[in-house]
């Protein structure tokens, strides 16, 4: 049994400790904090997942937080250790000096979501998955979500749906909230779906577990309304339940609000990894053609839905992979905002080819921006912006948006 002080926050929400055994990762603990655990090798380094806190940090948040919830800190302690964060990456990784903006903080730092998604609990009520164990840790309330999905929390914990999962989806510009149940039958539940949208829901769709992730099977609707309008910041755009679209709209307006203001302009532009669309529909006014790139099929039939609704007519959304874009041709600006692991070889490849006078690139990974940001410099640009926004409040989670010029 090892008894130690964590030193620093380091990327995936430890805390990091040096001991006479070597450096540990501590789930949960803060810096500053004094904890005591037997550490465990996995994948080559030693972790503590459930260290007992002898000396809490001073700022440790005294309520209940989901398990999700990593960095359980008064909120303007958080900011300044997400910014650490992100400077530490630029530093080590990418070996940049450069300027860091100050870190956006989210407008709120709790009932901020408005996407989620939770086990049903063999006993009843909704329950969180831990990633790792599978274990299911029940919740009596979830102080992340926004209204009105606190609301369908409550009316969910109540209902003994025949389900594995249930998703939820809300839109602050309308008030309303959206119903997935991922797993039994849809015709068993086709009735109990029509109940749902009379108790306030308004509307529900039915998914089938898939291996491949969240909604990567059929899925079926089964009452009510498909999509609801969000607003980020300048734009609405459509959101569904099945949708990746980001879950705090009110932090990933103002990111959107900036990225209008950092570039140029001009005849071309492209955005990889574009989802529904919402760079490519944001800046539309700015060039003569833009070209939005995304692999989901669902995302692409929302941006078309949005694109027709705004009139934007030099958008035009191709489904296809981002690693193929080599065959596009070259654009005054290259927008990225792909997935943790960053930038492929092939689209790094790309950018370093065609050398877009601009690149726009949003990131969930300082790590892996820090890797490809290094890159890009080495192959001639320079980062000219990068800021850190806080999206995830109450978490290790941080993103970043940055313009790097030729």
């Amino acid at each position: 049994m090892l008894t130690f002080r964590v030193e620093k926050l380091v990327p995936g929400g430890y805390g990091l400790a040096r001991t006479e055994r070597g450096v540990v990762l501590v789930k949960g603990a803060l810096p500053g904090e004094l904890v005591r655990g037997e550490p465990k090798r996995k994948k080559g380094a030693l972790f503590l997942e459930a260290p007992e806190i002898l000396e809490a940090h001073p700022g440790r948040y005294p309520e209940p937080l989901p398990p999700s919830a990593d960095l359980p800190l008064a909120y303007e302690a958080q900011l300044p250790l997400k910014e650490a964060l992100v400077r530490d990456a630029l530093e080590r990784v990418a070996k940049l000096e450069a300027p860091l903006a100050p870190i956006r903080p989210s407008p709120r730092p709790l009932a901020y979501r408005t996407a989620a998604q939770y086990a049903r609990h063999p006993l009843g009520g909704l329950a969180y998955r831990l990633p790792e164990s599978h274990e299911l840790h029940r919740l009596e309330k979830d102080p992340l979500l926004a209204e009105p999905l606190a609301w369908a929390f409550d009316v969910l914990k109540l209902w003994p749906l025949p389900v594995e999962e249930v998703a939820l989806r809300g839109s602050l510009l309308e008030g309303k909230v959206l119903l997935g149940l991922v797993g039994g039958g849809p015709e068993a539940l086709k009735r109990p779906a029509k109940a749902l949208v009379q108790e306030g829901f308004a509307g529900v769709v039915w998914a089938e577990p898939s291996p491949k992730g969240r909604f990567r099977g059929r899925v079926t609707p089964l009452a009510g309304e498909r999509t609801l309008l969000e607003a980020f910041g300048p734009l609405k755009a459509t959101v569904s339940v099945e949708s990746f679209s980001q879950v705090n709209p009110l932090a990933a307006g103002a990111l959107l609000e900036e990225a209008r203001t950092l570039v140029f302009g001009g005849r071309r532009a492209l955005e990889l990894y574009a989802g529904s669309g919402l760079f490519s529909l944001l800046l539309s006014p700015r060039y003569e053609e833009v070209v939005a790139v995304e692999i989901s099929k669902e995302a692409v039939r929302r941006g078309e839905m949005d694109r027709k609704r705004l009139g934007a007519e030099n958008v035009r959304f191709l489904r296809m992979d981002a690693r193929k874009a080599e065959a596009l041709g070259a654009f005054d600006l290259v927008v990225v905002d792909p997935p943790r692991a960053g930038l492929p070889p092939e689209v790094r490849a790309y950018l370093l080819r065609a050398r877009p006078r601009e690149i726009l690139y949003v990131s969930c990974d300082p790590a892996t921006w820090a890797r490809d940001v290094g890159a890009l410099v080495q192959g001639g640009y320079r980062l000219a912006f990068a800021r850190p926004y806080d999206f995830f409040p109450f978490t290790h989670h941080v993103e970043v948006l940055s313009l790097l010029r030729l």
